[in-house]
């Protein structure tokens, strides 16, 4: 992503960003004072019986905050014949959502009312980071939940998600359009050392790649093999795919190394090595696993204060709209 860019700009391109003065990692001291301790316990409990929800919730969050601001719209539901943001092309394979319904339940017998599902999911992210063996950090408090939940907003435009086939320029400006930088890009990607990709998310680098290769040649030719091992020419398979990083349940930065190898899976982590900017992050973050988890950090806090817009609440059920 590009160097941070100017306030004038968020102000302009990104009109539901707003003032971040009134998040504190503080704000539910006297309110909800055991509020993390319950969603630390949550989560913790969900990864003892099921190694893929660190990676879910991480994700979860990232696409919550990336439509609409982090406002928990992402944990809507649809209503009639109108599809909510889950229901959105990017979104059918987010998983665990059962994880915040849990918390949530548990928050508000103790603070009925208080706690916003938004702060909750920022929360829980956190945690499956560091029960995941990385870093942790004081989440800013304070957001409110979002009304609006459009399936839509996922793939058009002003902002939808970053797909898994963006090239650089695409990635930069997604992310600019979030006041997010390149090196946020770089540092944000890195949460890849969680988790699983599906085939249809890079099966074109693997298959027919152009009108002359079969095979994306950035790719290291073994690692592409056992590829399409994995996801053969005519899969019917939809839940086959690849890990995303060779250590998937450890928070380590191990995928950096990997992409340097030729062994990144999609084609979004390839462009950061076609940028020299992007490319020289990713090498400081091979080389030094401490400088990824402090760029990691700040770029979470910083995405995590990407505000909502229009009227807002503390929903009850983080599920439907009070």
């Amino acid at each position: 992503m590009v160097a941070i860019i100017a306030l004038v700009f968020t102000i302009i391109f990104f009109p539901f960003s707003s003032p971040v003065s009134a998040l504190r990692s503080n704000y539910y001291d006297k309110t909800c004072p055991h509020l993390e301790q319950i969603v630390n316990s949550t989560v913790e409990k969900a990864m003892k019986n099921d190694n893929k929800v660190a990676a879910r919730l991480l994700r979860m969050h990232f696409h919550d905050c990336f439509i609409r601001g982090c406002d928990a719209s992402v944990l809507l539901e649809k209503k009639g014949n109108h599809k909510a943001e889950k229901d959105g092309p990017p979104n059918i394979s987010l998983r665990a959502f059962y994880v915040i319904d849990h918390a949530k339940e548990k928050v508000e017998a103790l603070c009925p009312g208080v706690v916003s599902c938004a702060d909750i999911l920022a929360l829980a992210a956190r945690d499956a980071v560091f029960l995941s063996g990385g870093p942790t950090w004081k989440v800013p408090k304070g957001r409110k939940d979002g009304i609006i939940s459009k399936a839509d907003d996922t793939i058009l435009p002003p902002y939808p998600l970053p797909s898994p086939k963006s090239n650089i320029s695409e990635l930069r400006r997604n992310f600019s359009e979030r006041g997010l930088s390149l090196k946020d890009l770089v540092a944000l990607s890195g949460g890849h050392t969680l988790g699983f990709s599906h085939c249809f998310s890079f099966q074109d680098r693997i298959h027919n790649f152009n009108d002359t290769l079969d095979i994306d040649p950035s790719l290291n030719p073994s690692f592409a093999n056992s590829l399409r091992s994995e996801c053969p020419m005519h899969n019917k398979n939809r839940s086959a795919g690849s890990v995303l990083d060779f250590t998937p349940f450890k928070f380590d930065n191990m995928y950096y190394k990997l992409l340097l190898q030729g062994k990144s899976i999609l084609t979004s982590d390839q462009a950061l090595l076609t940028d020299k900017r992007t490319r020289a992050l990713v090498v400081k973050y091979a080389t030094c696993q401490e400088e990824f988890e402090k760029a990691f950090v700040k770029s979470m806090i910083r995405m995590s204060k990407i505000r909502g817009h229009g009227r807002q609440e503390i929903r009850l059920n983080c599920r439907v709209v009070r």
